[in-house]
């Protein structure tokens, strides 16, 4: 399957300064990962890089009401679907440590699991 046939899930692990996002593919398959500024620019880089794995399908964000308030309205004006995703999984975070990475990556995938969504 071509990346431009592919359906694809950001997740977005979001913070004050920057913001970490994962991409899965339609199986839950891990695509890829990457930390972005978080401003302007790079939500614009960070739309980029999610599209350039496949068709967005939705995109999970983390704390909508507040870090994540910014990156949301750019996503929606996008018109990119935003899924609010309640805090990530913590049994995964006890076996698994503290980590944006597996944070965005669990994100992602709770937005296709329809898991964990507020």
């Amino acid at each position: 399957m071509t990346p431009s046939a592919t359906r694809v899930i950001g997740g977005v692990d979001t913070h004050k300064h920057t913001h970490y996002a994962a991409v899965v593919d339609e199986h839950g398959r891990l695509l890829g990962h990457r930390e972005f500024p978080a401003r302007d620019r790079g939500y614009a880089h960070l739309l980029d890089w999610i599209t350039s794995h496949g068709v967005v399908t939705a995109v999970g964000v983390e704390s909508t009401g507040s870090f994540g308030a910014t990156l949301s309205r750019f996503l929606t004006t996008a018109d990119v679907r935003v899924i609010e995703v309640n805090r990530t999984n913590r049994l995964a975070r006890r076996m698994d440590g503290k980590s944006d990475r597996l944070d965005a990556e669990q994100i992602a995938r709770a937005v296709l699991g329809q898991t964990s969504t507020a």
